[in-house]
């Protein structure tokens, strides 16, 4: 599901200082993502998830961010949480997306670490998605 580059092999990283942060390649949608995030941490019912905010619009791709809003309960979530979240979320029904629980909350430790790593440099959080 995750892995530290891109599907075509190549390094996807941004120099920031001496720091390196690597992207984080996933075939998860962010707005899955997102609602992984606010119906499994936050409470939120599935009806209620706000859509992303689409920031480009292409062809070939699209580029949407997470907001604060999604990104916050990710940073600030703890393993009583993150596991609780990938639990609810293999039980929905009719949706697409992984749905072994320990698959789900090895993506979110994944997105969380991530996460943390963009908040400390300072950086948004913002998804390429492609077709």
């Amino acid at each position: 599901m995750l892995s530290p580059s891109p599907p075509d092999g190549e390094p996807d990283a941004e120099r920031v200082g001496e720091e390196s942060i690597a992207g984080l390649s996933t075939k998860i949608k962010p707005e899955t993502m997102s609602a992984i995030v606010l119906t499994g941490i936050e409470g939120y019912r599935l009806k209620d998830v706000p859509p992303l905010e689409l920031v480009v619009l292409h062809p070939d791709y699209a580029v949407m961010q997470l907001p604060p809003s999604v990104l916050e309960p990710l940073r600030k979530a703890g393993e009583e949480e993150l596991g609780a979240a990938a639990f609810v979320w293999s039980t929905v029904p009719d949706r697409g997306g992984p749905r072994d629980a320990f698959v789900i909350y090895r993506m979110l430790h994944e997105w969380q670490d991530f996460a943390h790593r963009l908040h400390d440099a300072g950086h948004q959080l913002f998804c390429l998605v492609w077709p």
